[in-house]
Parts: C-alpha cells; sequence; structure tokens
C-alpha cells in the first residue's frame, strides 16, 4: 500500500501521485495543466484514501453465468469532503471521482498576509463563509486545501468544523498536495485525533510563511489571477 506513516503524517507515495506533483512544480506549467493536475491529484489522492483507511464487505453476485462473491467498499455513502477555498476547488473535483456520493461543504479562510507570521509562526486567519452539511458519527470527513504552510489556516478550519459538529466523526483526514514540517507539527499539535495525509513534506518555510521548494500559490496558479 503505497501510504507511508512518517510519525506527524502519512504520505501517499503512489507513483503517479509523485508524477503528477512533480509537473505541478514546474514553474512552466500553464494554468489550464495545472487545474487538470491538481483535479488529478485529488482523484489519486482518493482512491488511496479508499484503498488504505476504507473497509470491504462481502457480498453475493449474481452474474450471467453463476453467483459469485465479491467485494464492495464500506462507507462510500458516509463521506464529507469540506473545500477550503479557493485553492482546494480542483483539487476537490478529483476527490469526487473517487467519492462521487460525498456530501461537500466548503470554508472561506485565509491568512493575513500583511500582517505577517508571528513569533509562533502562525498568521491572523479570517473565515468569510461557511457551509457545511450534517456530520455523522460514521462519517469520514476528508478537509481539503492543496498547501499545508504554517498551518494556522488549517488549524481554525478544524476548529471551526469540529466546535458546529454535533459528534465527532468516524475518521478526520487533513490532505494537501505539499506540505511544510511546521504546519503539520502545529496541526498535530492540536488535533492529535486527525490524520495527516499528504504527497510531500517539504524542506522548510521561508521568512514569509511560503513553502520550499513548494508549487507556488496554489489559487493563483489555478486560476490565473496573478
Amino acid at each position: 500500500m503505497p501510504i507511508e506513516d512518517r510519525d506527524d503524517a502519512y504520505l501517499i507515495t503512489h507513483a503517479l501521485a509523485k508524477d503528477t506533483l512533480s509537473r505541478l512544480r514546474d514553474v512552466e506549467t500553464t494554468q489550464v495543466a495545472f487545474r487538470k493536475g491538481l483535479v488529478k491529484l485529488g482523484r489519486i489522492c482518493g482512491y488511496e484514501i479508499i484503498d488504505g483507511a476504507m473497509e470491504t464487505e462481502y457480498v453475493s453476485i449474481q452474474t450471467p453465468l453463476a453467483e459469485t462473491t465479491g467485494e464492495h467498499v464500506k462507507g462510500l455513502d458516509d463521506v464529507v469532503i469540506i473545500n477550503v477555498l479557493r485553492a482546494a476547488t480542483p483539487f476537490v473535483e478529483g476527490l469526487l471521482k473517487a467519492f462521487p456520493r460525498a456530501k461537500q461543504g466548503v470554508i472561506s479562510a485565509g491568512r493575513d498576509e500583511e500582517a505577517g507570521m508571528d513569533d509562533q509562526g502562525g498568521f491572523p486567519i479570517t473565515i468569510d463563509y461557511v457551509k457545511l452539511p450534517e456530520i455523522t458519527e460514521k462519517d469520514t470527513v476528508i478537509v481539503a486545501d492543496p498547501m499545508l504552510a504554517t498551518g494556522s489556516t488549517m488549524c481554525a478550519v478544524l476548529d471551526h468544523i469540529l466546535e458546529n459538529a454535533d459528534v465527532d466523526p468516524e475518521k478526520l483526514f487533513v490532505l494537501s498536495a505539499v506540505s511544510a514540517p511546521d504546519g503539520l507539527l502545529r496541526v498535530d499539535g492540536e488535533f492529535p485525533d486527525v490524520d495527516l495525509l499528504t504527497v510531500s513534506i517539504d524542506d522548510y518555510l521561508d521568512d514569509n510563511g511560503y513553502i520550499v521548494p513548494g508549487l507556488g500559490d496554489a489559487g493563483d496558479r489555478a486560476f490565473r489571477t496573478t
């Protein structure tokens, strides 16, 4: 199974995931190719979550020739995908190819770049819009954001989700394409019961809180806003 436990996070090591991420990193990748790459990466990650974290059950099947036993994935109707706007939109589009019946939620959250990082390496976070479905104790919740940098935004998002849920979900994943060690440590420290899942743990954060080597601003590159 191409998911490795790296203490503070789980690393998706599927060859196609690594290939797709490498293409996303390339500064020469165009807007359309970048957005399609995020969709593809989301789909691959979704399949890896199914393979690595969801159980199957045996079922009886009648084929045109005989009765046989097959397997179905359990819990595909009990998935909630939360889109951290805006960069996660194409990423979530890919996840929905793996979980087409998932309930969906959106949270618009962003850090105050002008304020800069504080002494603890975090940013002030503003949440502008929230629309979440009901979360039940049977649900697998996937909070998707391609970039996990300082962890400030994700911690604010998780705070909001858990404070407004009536029950704890069965599983709660934070899914990113690239992550910085600082952000992983921050989220793991504040939310130890959340599983952190990423395709790459990058080297470090620069003085502006950007992931290095990273892939640039995923939202700007996907939506051509630079």
